[in-house]
């Protein structure tokens, strides 16, 4: 009960939701994490996987058992982590055709061809309907992809599908590549945590005081950093060339009465000023924007898109290795391209920079991935 408590005080306010990405997404997620999923206290119908909100998803697995109704077929769809009962309704072009009069009759071999023998526009459609038909009805064993609603009935987890189709995977390209791309969505986008006060500059949470968090700040001076490095171009700079653009949020900042004193080196800002600067420039280097190259008194950051030694190393060493027989048919490692850097570059370079370059490069078309995690040139 007490966990309960604490994880729907977790939940950021209901009308924050549409500033997560994953809440207006169809989120692909695994079946097990689906029935794990916990319910929002402020808004039924809406679930949280960890601290992102999420009511529609997208799946793909084996039916595993069929039960049909009068609307709608009851498909049971097994990943391979559960299974979960998908709801998808019958479409009712095929209810009409299933409801043909008594007295109707089929037509002859005269009316499939046309009054002169040739082409019938009318047999041709319904035998094109027919085989829709034959293709999208599912049987046991059947690969199926699903997207709808998530939704608890009679205690139950289950899933009111929008849209629903087999899928037609016979060397199972379909299931590898599904299988490939979860982990990057769950470590890209589903673990990190949804942070209102840093999805939008415009949105900020308030102290008791009335006053902006710390935490809300830190989004807002991030990402006016962030902008001004990429309107101005910027390659380097050190912590004092971008102190004034933080000025503004000073006079919002809840000043923190510790009796701070100002360093000796450098130039003499107030403390909160200097904290807010060092935790923006934190942030912006653990999601690869900034690096530092070398690591001394002088505070020299460089921007990592605008780094042509560093792009010009990255390609020159997939360039050489590819040419290796270990790497020529599916290219490098990103940790081996990492590896490589370091010793060539800077030691200090994090795989975030390094993963940013890789996208960048390949984005202009110097390099290519063959995989999640490996390169080439073209």
């Amino acid at each position: 009960m007490e966990t309960e408590q604490v994880a729907s005080e977790d939940e950021p306010p209901s009308m924050l939701w549409g500033l997560d990405p994953v809440f207006s997404a169809f989120a692909r997620l695994y079946i097990k994490d689906i029935l794990l999923m916990r319910e929002s206290r402020q808004v039924p119908g809406i679930y949280f996987y960890k601290t992102h909100p999420i009511f529609q998803v997208d799946i793909l697995g084996i039916v595993v058992f069929k039960r049909e109704r009068e609307d709608f077929y009851s498909y049971g769809v097994d990943d391979g982590t559960g299974v979960i009962n998908c709801l998808c309704w019958k479409s009712d072009k095929w209810k009409e055709q299933n409801e043909q009069p008594k007295g109707g009759r089929v037509a002859s071999s005269s009316s499939v061809a046309g009054p002169s023998g040739g082409f019938n526009i009318e047999e041709q459609l319904k035998r094109l309907q027919e085989a829709q038909r034959e293709i999208s009805a599912l049987d046991i064993g059947d690969l199926l992809r699903v997207r709808g609603s998530v939704k608890t009935s009679r205690g139950q987890r289950e899933i009111m599908s929008s849209t629903f189709y087999k899928v037609s995977d016979p060397v199972m390209a379909v299931q590898i590549s599904w299988m490939q791309e979860l982990p990057v969505l769950y470590r890209r986008c589903y673990h990190k945590p949804f942070n209102p006060a840093s999805g939008e500059p415009g949105t900020s949470s308030t102290t008791a005081a009335g006053q902006p968090s710390f935490s809300s700040l830190l989004g807002r001076a991030t990402q006016t950093l962030r902008d001004f490095l990429r309107e101005k171009e910027v390659r380097r700079f050190r912590p004092c060339d971008v102190e004034h653009l933080l000025h503004p949020l000073v006079a919002q900042l809840p000043l923190h009465t510790e009796g701070e004193q100002a360093s000796a080196a450098g130039p003499s800002v107030p403390s909160h000023i200097r904290q807010l600067l060092s935790e923006t420039l934190h942030l912006l280097q653990e999601e690869g924007t900034l690096f530092r190259r070398v690591i001394s008194q002088d505070e020299l950051y460089h921007v990592t898109e605008q780094d042509k030694d560093l792009m010009m190393a990255i390609r020159d060493i997939i360039q050489e290795d590819t040419r290796r027989e270990k790497y020529a048919e599916k290219g490098c490692h990103i940790l081996h391209i990492l590896s490589s850097v370091r010793r060539r570059y800077s030691q200090n370079l994090g795989r975030p920079a390094l993963e940013l370059a890789l996208r960048f490069l390949e984005s202009s078309s110097d390099i290519i991935s063959t995989s999640d995690c490996h390169y080439t040139v073209l």
